[in-house]
């Protein structure tokens, strides 16, 4: 099977894998899926992704599919091509790792500004979300972005950590606090298109010089979360170059340094609910922040 093949007959590779007719090496895949890197006979390579064990849960791999091709139309970020999408598993181009340099940082953070700039016409977006190993609502809305995010990326998340025991009830009324004052978080801008799940373990550092995002939660939503996402868990390389290199591209509203912690909740409730009581001081932090304390 060559790259021209698999491209007419995605379908095909299932079988093939199957019968162990294509070299197959495993790769860390990260929390949720396991990932392997597929040589086909004309020497290409993929990247690979399944569920680790029974099915799926519905259009988890074209919810993330649907997700990078709308990414890789802002022509901006370099974002892999999708080359199979299935069910059961999602065959991505390879990426050539290299290293985090000042150079590829400031690029980073202008072809990060393109993409924001590219837009959604709602927030949210046209297919199911999904973020991690949890579903997500996108269900296409107007806003205004602050209520939108308050209820579709808060609170769900704060609720199924709350009954889980994740988070304690005195954690769960700070946060609560936080949603209620969500409307003095900012957000007036129009939806941004955006990756959506920007922790630095989804920038992978390419040897061509640039930096490509994988791994999205895409839809439309506000830039500064993005951006807060990529200080989260040690952040990302040469942070400071990215962010300079962004706000030449485009500035950001006054005030975004003290709302970051609001934009960082998101992907920490994510982990609490997804993951458990281990990321509970992560997220008491932030709100904490979020509130000034």
């Amino acid at each position: 099977m060559d790259l021209a093949y698999l491209r007419a007959h995605p379908q095909h590779l299932p079988t093939f894998l199957t019968h162990q007719r294509i070299r197959e090496t495993p790769v860390g895949g990260g929390d949720v899926c396991t990932a392997s890197r597929l040589t086909l006979d004309d020497g290409t390579s993929l990247f690979t992704k399944a569920w680790p064990s029974g099915s799926a849960p519905e259009h988890f791999f074209a919810t993330e599919a649907a997700g990078l091709q709308w990414l890789r139309q802002a022509r901006s970020v370099p974002i892999p091509e999708v080359i199979v999408a299935l069910p059961e598993l999602l065959a991505l181009e390879w990426i050539d790792a290299g290293q985090a340099s000042p150079a590829a940082a400031e690029r980073f953070g202008r072809e990060l500004a393109g993409l924001h700039r590219k837009g959604a016409d709602t927030f949210g977006a046209e297919w199911p979300g999904f973020i991690g190993p949890l579903p997500q609502d996108n269900t296409p809305s107007a806003g205004p972005w602050a209520s939108w995010f308050a209820e579709r990326r808060l609170r769900p998340y704060l609720k199924i950590s709350a009954d889980s025991g994740a988070l304690s009830a005195a954690d769960v009324a700070a946060v609560e606090q936080v949603i209620h004052k969500i409307e003095g978080y900012g957000g007036g801008e129009p939806p941004a298109r955006i990756h959506g799940d920007l922790w630095p373990g989804n920038v992978v550092w390419g040897a061509d010089g640039r930096a490509w995002l994988v791994d999205p939660a895409a839809h439309g939503g506000h830039r500064e979360t993005d951006l807060a996402q990529l200080r989260l868990f040690g952040g990302a390389p040469h942070l400071e170059t990215i962010m300079s290199a962004y706000a030449e591209e485009w500035p950001l509203a006054d005030g975004w340094r003290e709302r970051v912690p609001v934009h960082q909740l998101h992907l920490l409730l994510i982990h609490t609910a997804a993951f458990g009581g281990a990321y509970r001081s992560a997220v008491r932090s932030a709100t904490d922040a979020a509130l000034g304390k």
